[in-house]
């Protein structure tokens, strides 16, 4: 990482370490279906730390996923989605992020970093809006960030094909990730 100093100031900016508050925090996906619309998901267990450091590039993220708390709304898919064609939970239960450098791009941030998913791991960006560093209601700080990133799952090992009459596949290959983080200051 860097260590240059941030060249933007940011309201409210603390430096610390940060949990994900899971009442208010959402890591969801949405894949192309049957090349007609977008099935959208999302993980309800997994852990987020934030590490903000007085130099905001020297600050760092890792993330760590249950799989298994896959959930779309429909059991029966879930279960699908858990089996051998596609996260195989059993041998992989977790996906994992860990950031390697922070960067300005334009009116934003970019977080670089490496995922491991289904035993592969590759470099994958992290658009990033910091919304902003605010006190709640109970004495403590809260932190609010946006992230997006789109994998391809071929890359990492899901490779199902399952081809349509009409042309196509049933489960498109990019994968869009989204991450809705309100994070919690430790003390």
């Amino acid at each position: 990482m860097s260590s240059a100093p941030a060249t933007i100031e940011i309201p409210g900016y603390r430096s610390g370490t940060w949990k994900a508050d899971p009442v208010h925090s959402e890591i969801a996906f949405s894949v192309r279906h049957l090349m007609i619309n977008k099935l959208r998901g999302r993980f309800t267990a997994y852990d987020v730390t934030i590490v903000t450091s007085e130099d905001l590039l020297a600050s760092s993220v890792a993330v760590t996923i249950d799989l298994a708390s896959i959930d779309t709304g429909n059991e029966l898919r879930d279960n699908h989605l858990r089996a051998a064609d596609y996260l195989k939970v059993e041998k992989y239960p977790t996906m994992s992020y860990r950031s390697t450098g922070i960067r300005r791009t334009g009116d934003g941030w970019a977080i670089d970093g490496e995922l491991t998913l289904h035993g592969v791991t590759r470099q994958v960006p992290l658009a990033v809006e910091v919304n902003g560093f605010s006190p709640d209601q109970w004495g403590g700080q809260r932190a609010g960030f946006s992230a997006t990133a789109e994998i391809n799952r071929r890359d990492f090992g899901i490779d199902i094909s399952v081809p349509l009459d009409a042309g196509g596949v049933a489960v498109g290959d990019k994968v869009s990730i989204s991450l809705e983080i309100q994070a919690v200051l430790q003390k």
